[in-house]
């Protein structure tokens, strides 16, 4: 039995996962440059003509990085070992590995890295480089371990510290500050709101897939609506990511798929969900992402098979709260 759209929102905004079903995930249409992918339902979405498929490690990066602050708003760093970088300093991160999904992945690094046990909270920050390279920042408490010293130098790191300025540390990447600057924001600011702690739902896929959450208020009623497909099962507009492009050119190309060219401005908040398992049903993820017409739904009219869905006042209020700043989880497209 398909769920209906509310029932689809409330699970994605309390972060669980949704079914997606095969046909419409695996379906291929049209040999040009963004393809198309349509639903059982028939509607279209921007696909790939040719046939990646995500393969950790071999055609799609997965990267994990922990900031961890302490209660003097000291941040957990590690001395590296590898000999491109060695000596040099950075937060404890490193590569999922396959067949693990992403808590599995973080709580390892720290493991390895700095001989502590991390308990992740919330994922702060997604980070996306071309369309098969992600990075997934959290934060979280240590419950257990030993830092590790000089004397427990191994292949993986030379020793961890707890740094207060880490401007005083020769850094490996100065890629980290923003991360650690984020990580700060998010643990220590109590006086401004933020998004709700948010974990990876583990769900294995076979692709790489963005979601979107659409909204935008009617005029004459000032009610909210999400754009949705005008058939039975009714679904939230969903599209794979283009592996060797931008995300934010993804995005685009869909939004044109949705909206026809030349649409209105359109603010992109951030993440509801991340969706990824790992393992034998593939190395893919899903992507929920909320996105909000300043503009009423009389004025952006809606493309091919797409409508607007006037919400009842307990699933858009859920929606609402969420679109303030800060209170998704950011999505940083690196260029």
């Amino acid at each position: 039995m398909s769920l209906t759209i509310e029932k689809q929102i409330e699970l994605l905004v309390a972060g669980h996962p949704l079914e997606i079903n095969d046909s419409h995930e695996a379906s291929h249409a049209g040999q040009n440059d963004i393809g198309i992918y349509v639903h059982p339902s028939g509607t279209k979405g921007v696909q790939l003509s040719n046939n990646y498929v995500p393969v950790c490690q071999k055609t799609v990066t997965y990267i994990v990085a922990a900031i961890v602050l302490n209660d003097k708003g000291e941040v957990l760093m590690i001395q590296e070992a590898k000999a491109s970088c060695n000596g040099k300093w950075y937060l404890p991160a490193g590569r999922v590995e396959p067949n693990e999904n992403l808590c599995d992945a973080v709580k390892r690094e720290v493991l390895e890295e700095t001989g502590l046990i991390l308990e992740p909270e919330s994922l702060i920050l997604v980070e996306c480089a071309s369309g098969s390279w992600f990075r997934f920042v959290f934060t979280g408490k240590i419950t257990g371990g030993k830092l590790k010293t000089l004397e427990d130098a191994n292949e993986e790191s030379l020793q961890a510290c707890w740094a207060y300025n880490i401007n005083d540390l020769m850094l490996r990447s100065n890629d980290i500050i923003s991360l650690i600057e984020r990580g700060k924001s998010y643990v220590m600011n109590k006086d401004i709101p933020q998004h709700p702690c948010s974990m990876p739902v583990n769900k294995s896929l076979c692709k790489l897939l963005l979601r979107l959450i659409i909204s935008s208020k009617r005029r004459a009623t000032n009610k909210l609506h999400v754009l949705i497909s005008d058939t039975t099962p009714f679904y939230l507009p969903i599209c794979e990511i283009t592996p060797n492009r931008s995300l934010l050119s993804t995005l685009h190309n869909f939004m044109e798929e949705l909206f026809g060219s030349g649409v209105a401005q359109h603010k992109p908040h951030g993440i509801l969900s991340v969706e990824f398992g790992g393992g034998q049903e593939g190395d893919g993820l899903c992507l929920t992402l909320l996105i909000s017409f300043k503009l009423p739904v009389e004025d952006v009219p809606a493309s091919g098979k797409y409508i607007w869905h006037e919400l009842p006042d307990n699933i858009a209020a859920s929606i609402t709260y969420r679109l303030p700043r800060n209170m998704t989880v950011p999505l940083s497209v690196i260029r």
